[in-house]
């Protein structure tokens, strides 16, 4: 995204992307695992067009810093954020997550259940992100790079030509997957030489499971807004998991992309769009 720009955050460079005006409530967009802020780039402008809308690259993903020595665990994940966010001076605003985001989401809504969290969420959208692990369809690509013994070797070696292909089959038409956008996802993976940082990247997957309770339990008893925002056609995360995630939730919502995979943003960007403002401008959706 050209129109990004770096912020120091306890010593690390997180690249950000801002648009809008400084009005309505905030949109703030959590990115994928292994993409970066640039899964937005077709939504962007729709959703700016009446709200400020702040998406970064988490550390070690896309064109933030991407350490040797860091946990990436999703709750620290889950600090940057807050603290790039307070930096930036966002006191309230709408979550939207996807993929990898959706954890990282879950995380904060814990810290607000425990009132720890230092600002005031309006609502939430989760789309396509594996919540429930035990529902989720994990591809080879995921299991070896979760591999102790495997992840760093399959980090190092990894290519263009098959991340791309793993990538396309995404898509719930892979013919459809813009050679544009997954060159972009593939240039945020290289960049500074981040396939080294694959396999600890991927630890987000022991962490589902070992902070399970802490983050279902946080869904179960939210009293938030939840709008469930989903491509039905998902190969990872399944459809089961839309249908969990808005039985669970008190104040849900479910939307169906119906012809649409793990990318709704990117495969129906108009669509998806329209479901998240709709959201975010109609607190009365979910009466």
């Amino acid at each position: 995204m050209a129109r990004g720009r770096h912020e120091t955050v306890d010593g690390l460079s997180l690249f950000v992307v801002e648009a809008g005006p400084e009005r309505g409530p905030p949109i703030l967009l959590l990115h994928g695992f292994p993409s970066w802020s640039v899964d937005y780039h077709r939504v962007l402008d729709r959703l700016a067009t009446r709200h400020r809308v702040i998406v970064h690259d988490h550390p070690g993903f896309g064109f933030s810093s991407k350490p040797a020595e860091y946990s990436y665990s999703l709750l620290e994940q889950a600090q940057f954020a807050l603290r790039l966010w307070h930096k930036l001076g966002v006191r309230r605003g709408h979550l939207v997550a996807h993929d990898y985001g959706t954890s990282i989401a879950t995380e904060l809504l814990a810290l607000r259940e425990r009132d720890l969290l230092p600002m005031h969420l309006t609502g939430i959208t989760l789309s396509n992100g594996s919540v429930y692990l035990d529902l989720a369809k994990l591809r080879l690509s995921q299991r070896l790079v979760r591999s102790r013994w495997l992840g760093p070797a399959f980090g190092r070696l990894l290519y263009r030509g098959y991340f791309l292909r793993v990538m396309r089959r995404l898509w719930a038409d892979p013919g459809a997957a813009s050679a544009e956008d997954l060159a972009a996802i593939w240039d945020g993976v290289v960049h500074a030489d981040g396939r080294r940082r694959a396999h600890q990247l991927a630890g987000y997957l022991d962490e589902r499971q070992r902070f399970a309770e802490r983050w279902h339990g946080a869904v179960r008893r939210l009293d938030l807004p939840l709008h469930v925002l989903w491509g039905r056609q998902d190969p990872v995360a399944s459809p089961a998991i839309a249908k969990r995630l808005a039985a669970q939730a008190p104040d849900a919502k479910l939307t169906w992309l119906d012809d649409v995979g793990h990318y709704p943003m990117l495969e129906a960007p108009h669509r998806w769009a329209e479901a998240v403002l709709e959201t975010v401008e109609k607190p009365g959706l979910f009466a």
